[in-house]
This record gives C-alpha cells, structure tokens and sequence, in this order.
C-alpha cells in the first residue's frame, strides 16, 4: 500500500436500493406536504389571524416556485449532477421548513413556503432522475413503482399524522417532522448514490423560469386579491394585465429557443399531448381546490378536529394508491381514452355529491360516498394520464413531457387556489353555501376535462402506433 492511501478519502460506494431509499425520503417531502398542511390551515389561520387572502398564499407560496421552476430543477440536475441537486433541493427544503416551524408571524411563514417550493423544485425531478441513471431495464420499473407506491403511501397517512400533531403538539409540528426525513435523504444519497448528469440535455432556460415566475406571480396575485374582494380595482387588472404579459413574453423567449426551452413548444404540436396537459390543469387544478377546502370546511363548519378530518380523507388516497396501478395495466391494453374520459366525469359526480355535506351531516352517509367516487374517478384518470402523455410524444422528449405534466398540474392547484378567497372568507352557513358553489363549479370544470380527453386522446391502436414509432 502506498504511504497516502490510507489518507485518500474513500470514493462513495453506488448501492441501488439505499439510492431508492434517498430518493423516496426526499420525494416523500413532498409528497406529504400538501396533504398534511391541508388539515393545518384553519390552526395556522387562528394562530395569526390572518385573512381569506393570507391563508390562500401558506398554500401559493409553496405552489408557484414549485410550478415556475420544476422544468429549470432538472435541467440544473441534468447539467450539475443530479445528486448533488437532489442534495441541494432537501437542504433547502429542510431550512426552510424549520423557518417555517418557528416563523414569528405570517410573512416569515411565507418567506419560508417559498423557499420549500424552490426545494421541491430541485428535489423532485432530480429524485426520479437519479432513480434512472441507477437502474434499467426490469429493475428500472420495479424502482419507479415503489417509489411511486411509498409516495401514495405516505399522502396516505400524511393527513392522519398532521391532524394529531395539530391537536397535540400545535401546527409547527408539522414542519418539525421534515427534518430527519431530509437529514436521512441527505446522509443516504452522500454515502450510497452515484453522480449523474447529462449534459447534452440540459436546458438551463433562466430567462424562461424567470419569466414564468413573474407571470405567474401577476396572475396569481391579481386572482388572490379579486376572489375575496369580488371587484377589479386598477390594482387588480394591473396586475393580472401585467402577468399575462410577462407569460406571453414567456412563450416568445420559448418559441426563439427551440429545443433549448425549458418548455419546448413544438411539442403541443401534438393534439394528444395538448388535450391531455389541458385535462391535466383542469382536472388536477379542480381537485386541488376541492381537496384544499374540504378538511377546511369540515374543521371550520361542521366542528371536526385536525385528527378527525385527517382521518376522513384516508380512503381517498388509499383507494388512489391501491387502485392506480391497475388501471396503469388496463391502460396500456385499451388506450387511455376511456379511463381519461371516464375518470373526470366521476370525479364531477364526486363534487356533486359532496354538495349533499352539511354542517351537521353524517360522515358515513354524506362524506365518505363522496371521498370514495371522488377516489375512484382520480384512480381512474392518475395513471393513464401519466403513461399517455409519455405515450405521445418521442423517447428522447419523454423526461420534459413528464416534468411539463407535473407542472401544468401544479398550476392549476396554483390558479385554483387563487380563486378560493371569497370561500375561505365565509363563516358558518354561508361557508357551506360557498362551498358548494365552488363544488358545482369543480364539476363542470371536471367534466370538461372529461369532454377534452374524448375528443383529442387515441385509442389503443392509436398509441400502439405511437409507441412503434418512437
């Protein structure tokens, strides 16, 4: 042995399954957050007494990063190291959520919501990225659907572990809880997970993100001021004009760019690829919102505790986590059209029966129907949706395909949440009628996506053909 061998650090040693591990810690980050905070909002609304508008960006400030830059995350990965990114991303995701935890008042709460979103925005795409430079073939597979499986698993559970830490420890817990997930993600993926980047695919668009974000912004915070005022003020339409610009400004710099967009828009070229993003903001944009305030309703209206309304959306994400899969198989045997046709418009039959919830009502005859066609109609449309929107466009797009879909989905939660402040700001019955106007309004938009999937998805003859081509 030479003499500074034993001084040499020792090389990370690649393990495939410990890098599953990391990559489902870090992800599940994610994953948990939006369900967990759900159950948190009215706590977190009481502890600053905050406004209709105040409590729609807790939710926004995470959304819009999240949205804005999830194409930009992977492509840092792609060009950087996605490890390392994956590393960054849960970092920064950890700090902000102990920021969160002892925020002083709402603006530092929401100081630290936006740097989780741009943590989520690192960690997420470079987690399933990694997932795919460590394992191919048949392993490759088996790796995304476990990690895929823990991620439904853990929203699973999400709501019920939020719900008794804001009724036995306050709303702050829920932050504290990301911090040995990170701290574990980090360690893991230090030790076990190899380096890989992918240069020549790199889209390092910062004109793009930064314009996304901008517009975003304008449009988001224009809609957040009308939904609890209900009138367009010069404030109003100068922002959202100004926001519709800076998005417009957006598709030009895309449409220069070519194939080194983020967004490359030669591929809505596609009617396949356009109809299913469309389906997507609808259906995902009108889910979040119902998924955003029924917990509310339920604590704010009908008396329930954190715990208790944790525990009614249980079957939805387990019926989801249990269900998807299968209707991936079926899928990919008939087409999507069907599933895609039919998932949305029994997700509208859910909002309509969720109409039949009361402040009074029974959670067995009114809540739990509703949860379980609500569940049943999102199982039917999760993974067709994913496996069709792959489907239609070539191999060597397939990585910004999938990252677009997770963004437009997020932008509709994103445009959605914005439109709640005028359900958000009722008390007491009137909550209860504006909640269901905002389910009425759910349905029509669930079915529309319901309309759009039968006019522009192709059956299985059309996607085996696809798929043969690519």
């Amino acid at each position: 042995m030479k003499p500074d061998a034993a001084a040499r650090p020792k090389a990370t040693v690649p393990h495939p399954n410990w890098t599953l591990a990391a990559c489902i810690l870090a992800s599940s980050l994610s994953f948990v957050e939006g369900s967990v905070l759900n159950v948190a909002l009215p706590a977190i609304r009481a502890s600053f007494s905050a406004g209709a508008s105040e409590v729609q960006w807790v939710v926004n400030a995470y959304l819009l990063p999240l949205s804005a830059l999830l194409l930009l995350g992977g492509a840092l990965g792609d060009q950087h190291g996605r490890k390392r990114l994956l590393m960054l991303g849960t970092a920064l995701f950890a700090a902000a959520s102990l920021l969160c935890a002892l925020a002083p008042d709402l603006a530092w709460l929401l100081v630290g919501r936006v740097i989780q979103g741009i943590g989520a925005a690192l960690l997420l795409p470079n987690s399933l990225a990694l997932l795919n430079s460590t394992f191919t073939g048949e392993e490759r597979g088996r790796a995304i659907g476990i990690w895929a499986a823990v991620g439904a698993g853990a929203a699973a559970i999400a709501p019920l572990i939020g719900g008794w830490l804001v009724d036995h420890v306050g709303w702050p817990a829920i932050f504290y809880i990301n911090l040995p997930l990170a701290a574990g993600a980090i360690l893991i993926a230090a030790r076990f997970a190899a380096e890989s980047r992918n240069e020549e695919a790199a889209r390092t668009d910062y004109p793009g993100a930064l314009l996304a974000t901008l517009g975003l912004l304008g449009v988001t915070y224009a809609l957040t001021l009308w939904s609890v005022q209900m009138t367009a003020d010069p404030l109003i339409i100068g922002l959202g004009v100004a926001g519709l610009l800076l998005l417009g400004l957006f598709l030009w710099v895309e449409a220069r760019r070519g194939d080194r967009a983020m967004m490359p828009l030669a591929m809505f070229a596609n009617r396949c690829f356009s109809g299913t993003n469309f389906l997507t903001f609808l259906l995902y944009g009108a889910f979040g919102a119902v998924m955003l305030l029924l917990p509310y309703v339920l604590i704010e209206a009908s008396g329930y505790s954190p715990l208790q309304a944790g525990l009614a959306l249980t079957p939805l994400a387990i019926i989801i986590a249990v269900a998807s899969p299968l209707m991936g198989k079926l899928a990919a045997r008939i087409g999507g059209r069907l599933p895609l046709t039919a998932g949305p418009l029994v997700v509208a039959a859910g909002f309509l029966l969720a109409t039949r919830i009361e402040a009074e009502s029974s959670y067995a005859l009114t809540v739990l129907p509703a949860v379980i066609v609500l569940a049943s109609g999102m199982a039917l449309a999760v993974a067709p949706l994913t496996s069709t929107v792959l489907g239609s466009v070539d191999q060597r797009h397939a990585g910004t395909a999938s990252g677009l879909n997770s963004a437009v989905a997020r932008t509709g939660g994103l445009i959605a949440t914005a439109l709640l402040g005028a359900v958000l700001a009722a008390e007491g019955e009137a909550l209860i009628g504006a909640f269901h106007i905002a389910l009425l309004a759910a349905a029509a938009i669930s079915a529309l996506a319901g309309v759009i999937a039968w006019l522009t998805v192709g059956g299985a003859s059309a996607q085996t053909r696809k798929a043969a081509e690519a």
